[in-house]
């Protein structure tokens, strides 16, 4: 994973395995503190605490189908590198919160990468999930919501290419670009 939106197309992922229905993604750049956030939450299965403990592990994983489980393990490695950090909260049941905290202008900070497409990738493969997106730099605030999309369109549309499409130039247009620093 080279940048940071296929971290967070990885922990989506394991939300949508874990039954999500509502899946939050929040970015937040604060540059008076020199910090970027990032967070990801469900409304899932959750894990227990000792899943919750062993998912740090890169040889670990849930998934019958793989050896290892590199996605958590990659990130808190990023954090830690841009002097931040990685939280993570559970609870069986309720859902899951991956926090990541680090350095906006460290030197080793991957990249955003295309975060526009990871969001259109989480829509087509969970088009009933509720993908909320909300992105803060600084003064200005950016929020998606596809249950506000589902509304207008109907759920056996929300994967049909025209929605799709709409959902591009809606994001595109209104979400405020990301910068390098």
């Amino acid at each position: 994973m080279r940048d940071l939106s296929m971290s967070i197309l990885d922990l989506a992922m394991n939300s949508i395995r874990a039954h999500a229905t509502v899946i939050e993604i929040k970015v937040a750049e604060t540059l008076e503190w020199n910090e970027l956030e990032l967070e990801i939450k469900d409304n899932g299965v959750g894990m227990s605490s000792q899943v919750c403990k062993e998912a740090t592990y890169p040889f670990f994983t849930t998934k019958s189908n793989h050896r290892v489980g590199l996605g958590i393990p990659l990130l808190i490695e990023r954090a830690k590198r841009c002097e931040g950090n990685v939280l993570i909260q559970s609870r069986e049941g309720i859902g899951t919160s991956v926090r990541a905290k680090m350095k906006l202008n460290h030197l080793d900070r991957p990249p955003f990468g295309n975060i526009h497409q990871t969001l259109y990738t989480i829509i087509q493969i969970a088009p009933t999930v509720n993908l909320i997106y909300m992105h803060q730099k600084g003064s200005l605030n950016y929020r998606f919501e596809t249950l506000s999309v589902r509304e207008v369109v109907g759920e056996k549309l929300m994967n049909h290419p025209n929605t799709i499409a709409w959902v591009k130039r809606e994001i595109e247009t209104n979400d405020f670009s990301f910068t390098s620093y």
